[in-house]
């Protein structure tokens, strides 16, 4: 063991052109000052979010987010994932978005046995479920890499290429975890039937008449909180149209509609979602490609309009998140409880990674992903170790759970910023 440890050090001493002791401040280096530099400017957020400053409101963060989710982080997408994809490395890459689903699936396993053990206050089983097993696979990483690359001797090599590298990585699995946030978390953070996670009976009348139910229809999606459809929304039929749809040319484009409604009403277009299908669907094809991913390209002027916009997102993010802890856990940890609390923070920063682990060495050993990639496996091995999601979060606050879920993703985020560098640094160990 002291032998094969010694040979590590030497791996990594020749690659960065320094003694040992060099090699681990350096990797100290690495691992810390990303995380500092997310720090510093969540602490900006948080300074312009208070009652001094008092800058950022909390209408201005919900705007900041909504841009965010809107305009910059699709922009970055398109940008970055456009620009690295081609035929092969999609086959290459399939890995990716597995990784994601199968992340989601051990961190659930994991979040159920601990919550079976703890036994959260009820109704909060599934919740501790969710907040343990759903991790930030999108914009926390996107902040890493960007740090970790923007040092010019970084592990990784040329810092354009690292950057772009990681980007795309991370990019290209950005339509799963929106889909498993969208159907499976949102089915997950249902509360009790008939009850709120206030614990008190739902104040609608048993039978209730189509225009009563319009209200609670548009406050969540539809045909996800009633298990009946509205009579005049159908869902993947187009029987009712036959009278204007009589040519083959009608009945298509009557069935694209009910799809895209169908997409629509489980809130799986959305624009990250989109950015990836667009970004894929050009790279790959080496004609589109060459009309605007390349540098001499006719439309080249959108693709670094994009880049312009999506270099905007990590700050913007970042205020955001920083803003947003500013009004502390709440009242969301008295009712979760100290040992629910920090039962979700520990198995999502510390158990969930150690399983991710495991799992990319298994992959890896089955020669399932790139072997000489590191920033591939660093990627892989990023997305175990991520706080919990904050697009579960908001569809948490959509589900009546949202100042619960506030007070968990205030305590893991802090914890984060200490389990992040510890990981990172274990990683860069692990890869060189």
């Amino acid at each position: 063991m002291m032998e094969r440890r010694s040979l590590l050090e030497a791996l990594v001493t020749a690659a960065q052109g320094g003694s040992s002791q060099t090699s681990v401040l350096s990797m100290l280096k690495y691992a810390v000052m990303p995380i500092a530099k997310v720090f510093t400017v969540c602490f900006m957020g948080f300074l312009m979010a208070t009652k001094y400053v008092n800058i950022l409101q909390p209408n201005g963060r919900k705007l900041l987010n909504g841009l965010v989710f809107s305009l910059l982080l699709p922009c970055l997408i398109f940008s970055q994932l456009g620009s690295a994809i081609t035929i092969e490395k999609l086959l290459q890459w399939w890995y990716i978005p597995v990784n994601i689903v199968v992340g989601a699936v051990s961190g659930s396993l994991i979040g159920f046995v601990v919550a079976s053990i703890i036994r959260p206050p009820y109704p909060y089983f599934k919740f501790t479920v969710i907040h343990i097993g759903i991790g930030n696979i999108g914009n926390i990483p996107l902040v890493l890499i960007a740090a970790l690359c923007r040092d010019p001797s970084n592990p990784f090599g040329d810092s354009d290429k690292c950057s772009q590298d990681g980007n795309a990585y991370i990019s290209f699995g950005q339509w799963v975890g929106a889909i498993i946030v969208y159907t499976y978390v949102f089915k997950m953070l249902s509360p009790p039937p008939g009850e709120t996670f206030d614990g008190e009976e739902e104040k609608l009348p048993v039978m209730a008449s189509g225009e009563n139910t319009l209200p609670e229809l548009g406050k969540y999606p539809t045909s996800t909180r009633n298990s009946t459809v509205p009579e005049n929304e159908p869902l993947l039929s187009v029987e009712g149209d036959k009278k204007g749809a009589t040519s083959l040319g009608s009945k298509i484009i009557g069935y694209v509609r009910c799809v895209v409604k169908f997409l629509k009403d489980k809130q799986l277009l959305q624009p990250p979602i989109i950015a990836s299908v667009f970004a894929i669907g050009i790279g790959v094809v080496p004609f589109l490609k060459g009309l605007i991913f390349t540098d001499d390209a006719p439309l080249f002027f959108f693709t670094d309009s994009c880049l312009i916009l999506g270099e905007a997102m990590i700050p913007c993010i970042l205020l955001a998140v920083g803003g947003n802890l500013v009004d502390g856990p709440g009242e969301g940890s008295k009712r979760l409880g100290m040992r629910t609390t920090i039962a979700i923070i520990f198995a999502r920063l510390v158990l969930v990674p150690i399983a991710g682990v495991g799992i990319v060495l298994l992959v890896d050993k089955l020669g399932f992903i790139p072997k000489d990639d590191k920033m591939f496996k660093f990627v892989l091995l990023l997305q175990h170790s991520m706080p919990t999601s904050v697009l579960s979060g908001a569809v948490a606050n959509l589900r009546g759970c949202g100042k619960e879920s506030a007070a968990i993703l205030f305590w893991v985020h802090i914890f984060a910023v200490f389990s992040m560098a510890a990981w990172i640094i274990f990683y860069l160990t692990l890869l060189f």
